[in-house]
């Protein structure tokens, strides 16, 4: 009986399918959102969503990882769903996340589980707030530098407190300049990470904290300009901290951090109107 054309093309259609290698289902991304916000500093520093999109290049380097930037809170709500960590760098995250109407929404995100990263001034909250915004922000980040007490410019080598922590891996101590803040609050259940020396004193600029519902932080007063984020080592401490807020396995040479020198550069500053 001869078979209609249709019916064999079916077969061997079929008859190839099931000949064929299984196609690997992709792993299931981790989502990493930086939040920034405009300059409010020099030119040069404090350039928080230039810095954000930097970041983002360096960790998309790790296979899986997405990232979404965001100045200021994200109004896209769908910009929340299935966050593994936020990472913060503007002004004093204590008070742009917990004195808003987004404080409640912050609580349930930390209660969930997902990770917080704060960089420079956004591991801060201000003086005037710190008995009222202080312990709440503590629980999230394990630390705080309450602004503006205690100040430094100069350069320090940069000391691994914990050299076996994954935030370590990749990277030796450095020379570093900065602008380093001193007398920092740190819980008693956080892990130094990283000290400088400044002003005569040994000065914390870098901790790690696990919370109780399982989250985990990062705070550094590090970053106040942007040519340190220039620096292989400076930038991989960064991400191999927020891959290890986000629950990932930070490589045993530390995170890929390597991009181009277009992709490092600082941008143009703009002209400024006149009137």
């Amino acid at each position: 009986m001869k078979l209609p054309t249709c019916f064999l093309s079916a077969i061997v259609v079929l008859t190839v399918a099931f000949s064929l290698p299984a196609k690997a289902t992709s792993p299931e991304s981790t989502k990493i959102l930086l939040i920034g916000k405009q300059p409010d500093h020099p030119w040069g520093t404090h350039m928080y969503l230039h810095t954000c999109e930097m970041l983002a290049e360096c960790l998309r380097l790790t296979e899986g990882v997405e990232t979404t930037i965001a100045d200021r809170w994200p109004d896209n709500e769908d910009d929340l769903q299935n966050v593994k960590t936020m990472v913060v760098y503007s002004s004093h995250a204590a008070e742009m996340l917990l004195d808003s109407p987004h404080r409640d929404e912050m609580d349930r995100l930390m209660k969930q589980g997902v990770g917080l990263v704060t960089i420079h001034w956004a591991s801060s909250v201000k003086e005037k707030n710190f008995e009222r915004l202080g312990p709440r922000w503590m629980s999230y980040l394990g630390g705080t530098w309450i602004s503006n007490v205690g100040l430094s410019t100069s350069s320090s080598p940069l000391k691994q407190l914990n050299p076996s922590h994954p935030i370590c891996r990749g990277w030796s101590s450095y020379e570093l300049h900065d602008e380093y803040y001193l007398n920092p609050v740190i819980s008693e259940k956080s892990q130094p990470i990283l000290q400088v020396r400044t002003n005569d004193q040994e000065v914390v600029v870098g901790w790690a904290f696990e919370r109780e519902d399982g989250g985990r932080a990062y705070g550094t007063t590090l970053g106040h300009y942007y040519r340190n984020f220039q620096n292989e080592a400076f930038r991989r401490t960064l991400v191999n901290a927020i891959l290890w807020s986000a629950h990932l396995e930070v490589p045993a040479d530390g995170a890929p951090v390597n991009l181009s020198e277009a992709d490092l550069a600082l941008p143009p500053e703009p002209e400024k109107k006149t009137k």
